[in-house]
């Protein structure tokens, strides 16, 4: 058993729902959707059980995404995944885990929710800031995901880059604003939790640039109060997207229940639930309900400056990309 699938293991969350018969579901998810999912499988489990009178249990395990999507390669027994970037489920497709058309297996590129980027800063703003400019400034210290362990540091960077590109600004002008917001950057987190816990616990930092739906685990978990929320002027859409894992579900048995968790993700009910932890729905109708949780703001997608995920992924995260040229690890 490698390392990864052990760290996996050992981040597993049991749902203590149905019997020890029951049929059972991993769910192998990154870092800050756990909330989100706990409360999510309790109403699928509930329905399930209404629809078809069995009782059934889901496994969580959460981290970086890219980490979790590793040690799916690597083994680690997922039935779906549900992550927060479709480079790492492409990854997942390259190898043969899940399969190739994945994106088109369900509604909206397999993708049932969104989120965007946004600022945390602590109470008050004690550093005013309002937007991405004031992250390169002189002693401010942003926190930030590596993009190299999980999407919400590859939202962050694609974030940045894509404001300056929105302004106007070329490719050249985005590498050297980027280049200085990242030496601002006193470390690196390996997770969306991880770079929270440096944030709050460890008191590391002026600013956290992280998920939308980060402010409400906060919230919950340190109390009210601890931070502000911030809006850039513009900022970047991210897609969750989501996909069983063939592998996995041949060998279970499990391929319809799989299908099903992921299916009921599109439902109203499993919405509204998106919406509570502040993870964007595609439904309309719930979206216009939560209008005052999602702020507007500008947003642009990551076709619009970056082709794809997996062209941005290779330009500018894998090794020797623009990100190695751009960062020195501290």
């Amino acid at each position: 058993m490698t390392y990864r699938i052990k760290l996996a293991l050992a981040s597993l969350t049991l749902v203590t729902t149905g019997l020890a018969s029951a049929q059972t579901l991993l769910n192998v998810s990154y870092d800050v959707a756990r909330e989100f999912y706990k409360d999510y499988n309790a109403a699928f489990v509930a329905h399930h059980k209404k629809i078809t009178g069995k009782d059934i249990k889901i496994d969580q395990s959460h981290g970086g995404s890219s980490a979790q999507a590793r040690a799916v390669n690597d083994g680690l027994d997922a039935d779906v995944v549900t992550m927060n970037t479709t480079t790492d489920i492409e990854f997942l497709a390259g190898t043969g885990v899940v399969a190739k058309d994945w994106a088109k297996r369900f509604p909206n590129d397999a993708s049932p929710t969104t989120s965007t980027m946004l600022f945390l800063v602590r109470n008050g703003n004690p550093k005013k800031i309002r937007d991405w400019d004031d992250l390169i400034k002189p002693g401010i210290q942003v926190v930030v995901v590596n993009p190299k362990t999980g999407g919400n540091g590859r939202y962050a960077y694609l974030g940045a880059w894509g404001y300056v590109r929105k302004k106007g600004g070329t490719d050249a002008q985005a590498a050297e604003f980027v280049g200085k917001l990242y030496k601002n950057v006193p470390v690196l987190g390996k997770g969306g939790r991880d770079a929270t816990s440096i944030f709050l616990q460890r008191n590391t930092g002026d600013v956290l640039v992280t998920f939308e739906s980060e402010v409400l685990s906060i919230n919950r978990e340190f109390g009210e109060g601890k931070v502000d929320a911030v809006y850039p002027s513009s900022s970047i859409v991210a897609e969750n997207p989501v996909a069983v894992v063939e592998r996995t579900v041949a060998k279970k048995g499990t391929t319809e229940l799989a299908k099903a968790y992921l299916d009921y993700l599109y439902s109203e009910e499993a919405q509204e639930i998106a919406a509570r932890h502040a993870l964007r729905p595609r439904s309309q109708t719930v979206l216009k309900k939560y209008a005052a949780t999602f702020k507007p703001l500008q947003l642009f997608t990551v076709k619009e400056y970056f082709g794809s995920l997996s062209e941005a992924q290779k330009v500018h995260f894998n090794d020797g990309g623009q990100f190695d040229k751009l960062y020195t690890v501290r």
